[in-house]
């Protein structure tokens, strides 16, 4: 999600908080998340309002990543976010952080970055470059969630054309900034960011609200807020009103 890492449940907890029903289907209230068959051929997910508890927001463990499930994951409000050595956690927080395409807002700072114009903008060029420059260790961290295995099934993606990227160059063409998300029907989700050089990462996110206004999609979902993401204008919404006004389900 834009703005950076954040801690997840340690490996060894996952599995206390496993329900295995083995339908991927919640009936009632529960307090812990769905266990998903990766050979349900119907790629079912629970209803997030469902589940209770303990890490909140983790709504379901298990499946695949394949481009099917991603797909109707992000159709219904669900992203992947885990670590090496944890199963497929599948999150669907409440509230829900988007970020308005027309409301980003644009520092005094960032707007002398932007006059200057000592970079480059392209869009989808270098796909691979800008998930890997976003998964290298940060000053904060020295984990990342941005796994092989989720980089391969995002580059499946990007191929299929359904997850893009935005890349900032200088103009000696060493990439400086950046970002890549997964374009629904009706919004633009946001995995990750990052920048070599101060405001590049803001500079992508202005191209990819350009891009994405001439496309008539009007929402970026961030996922989980946090300050960095409130000083650029993204808002808490109730998971109830992304899902049922913002998304296709």
């Amino acid at each position: 999600m834009f703005g950076g890492w954040r801690k997840l449940i340690h490996p060894t907890d996952v599995l206390s908080f496993i329900r295995d029903d083995g339908t991927g289907v919640t009936p009632e209230k529960s307090t812990s998340p769905v266990w998903l068959d990766p050979d349900d051929p119907l790629l079912n997910f629970p209803d997030p309002e469902s589940v209770e508890g303990e890490p909140e927001g983790l709504v379901a463990i298990g499946g695949d990543l394949s481009p099917e499930r991603l797909i109707k994951a992000y159709n219904q409000g669900f992203f992947p976010w885990f670590e090496d050595g944890q199963p497929i956690l599948w999150w669907c927080p409440d509230p829900r952080a988007i970020l308005p395409v027309g409301g980003i807002k644009i520092s005094r700072s960032l707007k002398k970055t932007l006059k200057r114009q000592d970079f480059h903008i392209t869009f989808d060029l270098a796909f691979s470059d800008v998930v890997s420059a976003c998964a290298a260790p940060r000053s904060y961290s020295d984990g990342t969630w941005i796994t092989k295995e989720m980089k391969d099934a995002y580059l499946h993606l990007h191929s299929t054309g359904i997850a893009h990227s935005v890349e900032i160059w200088d103009d000696n063409k060493v990439l400086i900034g950046g970002l890549y998300g997964i374009l629904t029907d009706r919004v633009f989700s946001g995995e990750s960011m990052f920048h070599k050089k101060t405001d590049m990462s803001k500079v992508a996110l202005i191209a990819l609200a350009e891009w994405l206004k001439a496309r008539n999609i009007h929402t970026i979902d961030c996922q989980i807020i946090n300050p960095h993401l409130t000083s650029l204008g993204a808002i808490e919404i109730p998971r109830k009103t992304y899902r049922s006004d913002y998304l296709k389900t």
